[in-house]
């Protein structure tokens, strides 16, 4: 990207960080906060769970569609005012759900909202990445990548338990709230950060480069492993595992925390080598899913399973997104946005699969389908390892780094 860099302080540079931060943990547990509530939601809009279960469809469908259109059409704006405009009109669309009653308005406004955090990611990592040196670029985006591995650990299920107490409108009312308070630190401390020169139709043929392709069909793949086995786990833990009620939390929880606390060290190994990161990673995901199968029947053994495979992903999630920015080059404003929508796809792909392994077999038949998925992208990381961000490949021997890579000298 041709962005001009923010010269700001250590301490600013981390503020700034936080906010992005703050602002990935708030809609990333508005994403996954009906899930909680489904049931409230279905009986107050006098519907059946299978259509309010749609309300997690839709908003998926926004972030993986909505985002990069979104991205694209706002690609050559100030990044921090796509952030404000971004957390502005979600603060209103969850507003909307909070004062309606119509199903199809619910239906929109999730959309709508899932389109809004799509294009608050990459500008978030545009802006991220601005403010530290090269060589601190996956960090940065580390800190931005863990807001969401946060929600999903501690966000969401405190949602759950407001809309428990207070209704799930009150949960809604909540994510209104905090998206101002977010909105409010990025007004303060997220310093302008410039849009690109090009608009998306000249970043359009290095954003969806082979090269970057490749990458994204890696991080389909990798949630899709994960999310064929990880959808069906509670089964898998009451069948198999032989834990209910609270204990399931437990375990959830402690994957959770573990994607958590990847994400926030994945950084350093991106900055370090992104791709034999991925190498690494997406064999840790195998065989944590083959201990899962196989000792999955030992609870303590069951829940070291699920931290490794917390811990794998987490690490690799910092590396998938500086691939595909660092393989776009100049395209990297716009390609920062579709991570987000491989990953949905993913999820979607994952959860259909392990939905009919459990349908045609046993609790465990999820495990050994995502399973099955891990093994085949074990070579498909080695193969994408192969590959060069656009200023490596020139054959003229330019020595420039790729042009999203930011060039400042404060340390976050």
């Amino acid at each position: 990207m041709n962005t001009q860099q923010a010269v700001l302080s250590p301490g600013r540079a981390r503020l700034t960080l936080a906010t992005l931060f703050l602002g990935m943990f708030v809609l990333g547990s508005a994403e996954l906060l009906v899930v909680g509530v489904l049931d409230l939601i279905a009986a107050d809009l006098q519907v059946s769970i299978p259509a309010a279960g749609t309300l997690v469809t839709a908003y998926a469908a926004g972030l993986a569609i909505g985002g990069p259109i979104l991205t694209a059409l706002t690609i050559k704006l100030n990044r921090r005012s796509v952030l404000i405009g971004a957390l502005l009109l979600f603060a209103l669309a969850n507003l909307l759900l909070v004062l309606i009653t119509d199903y199809g308005l619910f239906l929109a406004a999730r959309v709508v909202a899932g389109a809004l955090q799509g294009v608050f990611i990459g500008a978030a990592f545009t802006a991220g990445i601005a403010v530290v040196p090269p060589e601190r670029m996956g960090r940065a985006m580390s800190v931005v990548i863990s807001g969401v591995a946060v929600s999903a650990a501690l966000g969401s299920p405190l949602g759950t338990l407001v809309g428990q107490a207070l209704g799930w409108r009150g949960s809604f009312t909540a994510v209104v709230g905090l998206t101002v308070v977010a909105l409010l630190a990025t007004l303060v401390l997220v310093p302008p950060v410039p849009g690109t020169g090009s608009g998306a139709a000249g970043q359009a043929k290095h954003a969806f480069a082979p090269r970057v392709l490749a990458v994204l069909a890696l991080t389909l793949l990798i949630y899709a492993a994960l999310y064929a086995a990880l959808t069906y786990l509670v089964p898998f833990l009451q069948g198999i595992t032989g834990v209910s009620g609270t204990l399931i939390s437990v375990f959830l929880l402690a994957y959770g925390a573990a994607t958590a606390a990847g994400s926030f060290s994945g950084g350093r190994f991106a900055d370090a080598n992104a791709a034999r990161t991925l190498i690494v990673g997406t064999a840790g995901v195998a065989v944590s899913l083959l201990a899962l199968y196989l000792l999955g029947a030992i609870a303590v053994l069951a829940a070291l399973g699920l931290l490794a495979l917390g811990l794998f992903v987490g690490v690799m999630t910092p590396s998938l997104q500086y691939r595909v920015m660092s393989l776009a080059g100049p395209g990297g404003a716009l390609a920062q946005s579709l991570p987000a929508s491989a990953v949905n796809v993913g999820i979607a792909f994952g959860s259909a699969a392990g939905g009919v392994a459990i349908g045609n077999s046993t609790a465990s038949s999820a495990v050994i389908t995502g399973l099955i998925i891990a093994v085949i992208v074990i070579p498909v990381a080695w193969g994408t390892s192969f590959l060069k961000p656009p200023a490596v490949q020139d054959a003229a021997g330019r020595a420039a780094t790729p042009s999203s890579t930011p060039a400042t000298t404060t340390k976050p």
